[in-house]
């Protein structure tokens, strides 16, 4: 189909994704939205805008989105207590203002807006509140908390009726994966700094979580992938929620040996102990990582920063977790098919980060 994109949170791990997909597809020019530059070249326009300032948006959206077919939606913004802050009012009413700045300021500006990527995730069937009856399915009745999600839904859904005639899509997503340095819901960051870590210090790579259980990773790219499809199949992607994971199953313990032998380490037994506690400690052994390997100068505080508490959800310290898992079987039968070994991956990622001189070889 092709067109213009509008990307927002273009830094971030699945913003950045879309970035990079769509700036090398024929046919379709980027705009990526975000407060700091994203950490890769791209073809393609960037707008630094903070989405908190409706005057900044206002005023953007009349000199750069007049061309705008699409919107993907990427923006989060998360706390520092980032567990605890998703069920925070104020964060959520954050989040609701900055999509309303953002659109408020858009669809006036883009007549031609044909269709909306709105992310949510797992947390839309309250995962981070109560066990899931997996698998969980978009047809569900909607869960009855708290969340950003709804009220950036709702808000959408009353914008659509004033007959515009473009459409939407939501996308739920569990354990995205990805490259956004800084993030503070990283997975890789935190893994492969631990990794490093321990190696430094002549430690085994050791399970610091709690019990296996089954989840999913929904890799960025694939994500990207799939923003593209909805936008080229807008009769199979109108109006619709769709989950998205990679297509196979994880049990975080049984991809440590993958880990362990990509950074050439012993596996060590689990000992469960919490990454938020332990790991900001470490901040000398890791300058000592990137004065050894000569890596980009960097502090653990800026680039895994809260991941380590999201890691610590993700891999069960400190509760008897149940199986998280999120049927994909919508998606496949409207037509998307991508799919990903979320082993491979992770390793891959990896690799990309190594490559970069962010994490150690």
């Amino acid at each position: 189909m092709g067109g213009t994109v509008l990307i927002a949170g273009a830094s971030g791990i699945v913003g950045g994704a879309a970035v990079r997909h769509f700036s090398a597809l024929p046919d379709w020019k980027v705009v990526a939205l975000s407060r700091r530059v994203p950490d890769f070249a791209f073809e393609g326009a960037h707008i630094p805008l903070d989405l908190m300032d409706a005057d900044a948006c206002a005023a953007t959206a009349q000199e750069h989105f007049g061309a705008v077919t699409h919107l993907v939606y990427a923006a989060l913004y998360e706390k520092d207590d980032v567990i605890g802050g998703w069920r925070d009012p104020e964060q959520m009413a954050t989040n609701d203002q900055m999509l309303r700045n953002l659109f408020g300021a858009l669809e006036p500006a883009a007549p031609d807006l044909k269709h909306v990527s709105l992310m949510q995730g797992a947390k839309a069937y309250g995962v981070h509140i109560h066990p899931l009856a997996s698998p969980a399915k978009e047809r569900w009745p909607r869960d009855d908390h708290d969340n950003f999600y709804w009220l950036q839904e709702d808000y959408l859904k009353e914008r659509q009726q004033a007959g515009n005639g473009w459409t939407w899509s939501i996308w739920r997503p569990h354990l995205v994966t990805g490259f956004s340095p800084g993030s503070p819901i990283n997975m890789l960051f935190a893994m492969g700094a631990f990794a490093a870590i321990s190696r430094e210090e002549g430690k085994p790579l050791t399970f610091s979580g709690g019990p296996p259980f089954i989840q999913q990773m929904s890799d960025s790219r694939l994500i990207a992938q799939a923003f593209a499809w909805a936008a080229d199949n807008p009769s199979a992607s109108a109006n619709q929620h769709f989950n998205i994971a990679n297509g196979d199953i994880v049990i975080w313990q049984n991809l440590f040996p993958a880990i362990a032998d990509h950074f050439g380490m012993e596996l060590g037994p689990p000992r469960p102990f919490s990454l938020a506690e332990a790991m900001p400690q470490k901040e000398e052994v890791w300058q000592q990582i990137v004065r050894k390997h000569d890596l980009r100068p960097s502090n653990l505080a800026e680039m895994v920063g809260a991941s380590w508490q999201f890691a610590d959800f993700v891999l069960g310290f400190g509760k008897k977790p149940s199986a998280t898992v999120l049927s994909t079987v919508k998606l496949q039968q409207a037509g998307f098919t991508g799919c990903l070994d979320s082993e491979d991956a992770m390793i891959a990622w990896f690799e990309d980060l190594q490559a970069q001189r962010i994490l150690p070889r």
